[in-house]
């Protein structure tokens, strides 16, 4: 009989084994947060699911938001592996932004469940919220701090532009957000609408990439 795919586990884990315990863990709270949502998902609805008690899983988290900035930094941690893949092998400060927009959009859609959880509806702990990709970034362990790596890195590449000579409309943590509202636009139209008859997919991820980047260079 073939396994459910769900987060369903039981048992205790063998010395050693922690961390696969963890991502079940990780795995169930993370399916009970988009079909429930977060404020609606209690850590017994989350235990019951692992197939543990409320206790055992206090060993990993000490409370559910712990676990969805756990699921923040994980999904941002694979976008901040594309970024660091452009760092290295694009040179040209302008391209550097265009392939950013790029891999955003393209780790977006294929990620779509992680994009809902973490860029859609109301899943972000309030207090996290209200510092969003404005949270200092001086540990890059502190939980729930993915989301300003990334903004901070998008920030550094205007920067540079910057530097070489290019003029922005605004500065560069402006024209930082107004990048990320465009795309975001795109990406999340296309995930919360994936029947409607978009004319064509691509040609609207280029479409607003070209928007974005005219719209924070200085003309003239």
């Amino acid at each position: 009989m073939a396994a459910l795919p769900t987060a369903v586990a039981s048992g205790r884990k063998k010395r050693g084994e922690g961390h696969t315990r963890r991502e079940e863990i990780l795995l169930a709270a993370k399916e009970l947060f988009l079909e429930e949502g977060y404020d609606a998902t209690t850590i017994r609805r989350i235990a019951d699911r692992v197939g543990v008690s409320a206790p055992a899983l206090y060993l990993y988290f000490h409370d559910k938001e712990a676990m969805m900035l756990a699921l923040c930094d994980q999904t941002f941690g694979l976008l901040i592996e594309r970024i660091a893949e452009i760092e290295k092998t694009v040179s040209d400060p302008l391209e550097r932004v265009r392939r950013f927009g790029d891999a955003y959009a393209r780790f977006g859609l294929e990620n779509p469940d992680e994009y809902r959880l973490v860029f859609i509806g109301n899943n972000i702990p309030e207090s996290i919220r209200k510092v969003g990709h404005r949270m200092p970034t001086d540990d890059p362990n502190r939980p729930g701090v993915g989301g300003a790596l990334v903004f901070s890195r998008l920030v550094a590449l205007l920067s540079q532009l910057e530097a070489s000579g290019v003029k922005l409309t605004y500065p560069p943590d402006t024209c930082a957000e107004l990048c990320w509202m465009g795309i975001h636009g795109v990406v999340a139209a296309l995930i919360m609408k994936p029947d409607f008859p978009w004319s064509n997919r691509e040609a609207l991820i280029q479409g607003m990439q070209e928007i974005v980047i005219k719209g924070i260079l200085r003309q003239g």
